[in-house]
């Protein structure tokens, strides 16, 4: 929820986060299948809240939360529900980009979702105060960095890693993306794409969504228990 990226190459939806949080945090459970009233989906439940981070329908829309909105923000002490929740209920209203733009979010910490609904990817965020609704290019390759852990000039920085990848790697895959994610910048444990700042903040997991036709495969990693998780629709 604090590294996400997009590519859409050889026909694939190709879409990968990592998770940054604290050591204290309850584990979360790996991704499995859920079927709601009107589908199926999948994601890695977050124990403490009940919610998501990373959550893929039958269908092949997707939602990505991470934490913070445009710029870093004072967290208060308490909300009115967690991130996590309102990522699924706008999976589940089948709707999501119309949903967001009438969803109740006051009392919610800001975030930002990236989102593929009908094959189209938008950048959806919460300011704390307002909404914003971008819609993004399919050809380009995008990515994002939490504004709660990573500073602007961070943020420029991991994209300039991130594009430098992209211009070298002769043939873009899924296992590429994980590449980029499990190994950029190995040695600065603080802002690398996987971190452990003083054993107080680390990448708990990178989870992958790979999308092709009508073929869903949901790829985890836990890296702290160093397990695998590969599930299908």
């Amino acid at each position: 929820m604090c590294t996400v990226s997009f590519v859409f190459a050889n026909n694939s939806f190709l879409l990968t986060s990592n998770r940054d949080e604290k050591i204290t945090r309850p584990s979360a459970i790996e991704p499995k299948v859920y079927q709601t009233a009107t589908k199926k989906i999948i994601y890695p439940k977050d124990t403490k809240a009940g919610g998501t981070w990373f959550v893929v329908d039958e269908f092949g829309n997707v939602i990505i939360l991470l934490n913070g909105g445009k710029t870093k923000h004072i967290a208060k002490e308490k909300y009115r529900l967690s991130r996590g929740v309102i990522v699924l209920e706008l999976m589940a209203s089948n709707a999501i980009v119309s949903t967001w733009k009438t969803i109740d979010l006051t009392d919610i910490e800001p975030f930002t979702l990236l989102v593929l609904e009908n094959k189209q990817p938008f950048q959806l965020q919460w300011s704390g105060e307002e909404k914003s609704i971008i819609e993004l290019d399919v050809n380009q390759t995008y990515i994002w960095s939490s504004s709660t852990l990573y500073s602007p000039v961070i943020q420029k920085q991991r994209a300039e890693w991130f594009e430098q990848y992209m211009n070298e790697i002769k043939e873009i895959s899924a296992e590429k993306m994980k590449i980029f994610h499990k190994n950029t910048e190995p040695k600065d444990a603080k802002n690398g794409l996987i971190i452990n700042r003083d054993n107080l903040y680390k990448t708990l997991s990178v989870t992958q969504v790979v999308i092709s036709g009508n073929s869903i495969l949901v790829n985890h990693s836990d890296l702290i228990q160093d397990e695998e998780y590969s599930i299908t629709f």
